[in-house]
């Protein structure tokens, strides 16, 4: 008996996932989360029926690092598969530059290659390559695969990569990406299995969660999306600022005299909705507020989701379908109502009631553009790669 481990390791953060390898295939056996890392870390975990079997609370949170949390999880995965022997660790890694789309076993110089590109995802790059070297002094001689967020968006066309800069710092690898790639492959794949018919069309798909984007699928591929070269780009985040008139940039540090680091954790960190409510990042705890500010700050939000969804259309061509993922894609009906209002001009019509409900069709039946919600799930989607690699030719493939 064999099981593989999924992992996706961030700054405050660490998603897990434990997978039963099948004779054709695999099955999910438990999952969870380690969150508020740093502050007071906590781990929730369920099984497949989705009762909770673990919650542990760390004491001397301050103290606990990513990689002791690792440990504590690795040992309890152990635990928890009994005589299931480990065979892979699969991770997501968010950049893999212009070299690596496909998932790749991890190896030296591929760890070497993506520490290159740490300047390029600073909130996400250093944890998750952490979590790997963390499980290599655990566990040396265990294959681990890298899978990668932009995989999805690398065959971009050319126009749509390039960035109005000289052509020789496009050559430097300074181009648009594209993230959330796992995601948006999972969204592509279930679109196949559900609605063939809208899996072959025009389809945005709208990342809606603390990071956020939008991607422009025809026939399942990525022609384009709103993030860009790095996943501060695009929509207005939790505590990302989206897209900036460059200037601002220039402004921060020439007027006011700010450091790179400093405008770096600007827009990185205290932006977004944080940034213009200043109260919170999390959806929720602004739908709660009577803060005109945190009012201000969902407005902001819609706008800017409705305003860049609108500019992809023309990519497109069109639109027949629209999916909606992700913590605030999945879950809040309200924002998901004020952005189809915004595209009603599209040819979206919204069922209320579907929408309320949280249905898998939230589009009326007479809607030009079918509106589906969709749960992202980027484990099973690194799972799916990860036994792919580990079978390829009978053992692990480069």
């Amino acid at each position: 008996m064999k099981a593989i481990v999924t992992l996706n390791a961030g700054s405050s953060s660490i998603k897990f996932a434990l997978y039963e390898l099948l004779p054709h295939g695999f099955r999910f056996d438990a999952g969870g989360k380690i969150e508020e890392i740093g502050t007071a870390p906590r781990l929730r975990a369920r099984n497949a029926a989705g009762e909770v079997i673990l919650e542990r609370d760390w004491q001397q949170a301050n103290a606990i690092s990513h990689e002791h949390l690792l440990e504590d999880l690795f040992a309890w995965a152990a635990t928890q598969l009994g005589d299931r022997e480990i065979v892979a660790i699969g991770h997501r890694i968010v950049h893999g530059g212009s070299d690596f789309a496909a998932p790749r076993l991890i190896d030296d110089a591929l760890l070497d290659a993506l520490d290159a590109l740490i300047p390029l995802a600073p909130l996400h790059q250093p944890h998750n390559l952490a979590a790997v070297r963390a499980l290599r002094a655990l566990a040396p001689h265990l294959p681990q695969i890298a899978c990668f967020d932009t995989g999805f968006h690398h065959d971009l066309a050319p126009l749509t990569t390039r960035l109005p800069l000289p052509r020789s710092l496009h050559e430097r690898g300074i181009r648009r990406y594209g993230f959330h790639g796992l995601s948006y492959e999972h969204i592509a794949k279930r679109l196949r299995d559900i609605e063939p018919t809208h899996a072959g069309g025009r389809v945005i798909a709208a990342h809606l969660g603390n990071g956020a984007s939008l991607c422009a699928m025809r026939e399942g591929k990525s022609i384009d999306t709103t993030m860009g070269f790095t996943a501060l780009d695009g929509l207005m985040m939790g505590t990302r600022s989206g897209a900036l008139d460059p200037g601002v940039v220039l402004h921060l540090q020439i007027q006011l005299g700010m450091s790179a680091q400093e405008v770096e954790t600007l827009l990185y960190r205290q932006s977004g909705l944080l940034g213009v409510s200043g109260l919170s990042n999390d959806m929720r705890a602004l739908h709660a507020s009577d803060a005109p500010e945190a009012a201000e700050a969902i407005d902001l939000f819609v706008r800017q989701a409705a305003r860049q969804a609108a500019g992809l259309i023309p990519t497109l061509g069109g639109l027949d379908g629209f999916v909606f993922t992700a913590g605030i894609g999945e879950n809040d009906a309200c924002i998901r109502a004020r952005i189809c209002e915004s595209l009603s001009w599209a040819g979206i019509a919204l069922d209320a009631d579907a929408n309320e409900a949280n249905a898998a069709v939230i589009s009326t039946g007479d809607s030009k553009v079918l509106v589906r919600v969709i749960p992202t799930d980027e484990e099973a989607v690194i799972a799916h790669h990860v036994v792919d690699l580990i079978r390829s030719e009978g053992g692990i493939s480069r």
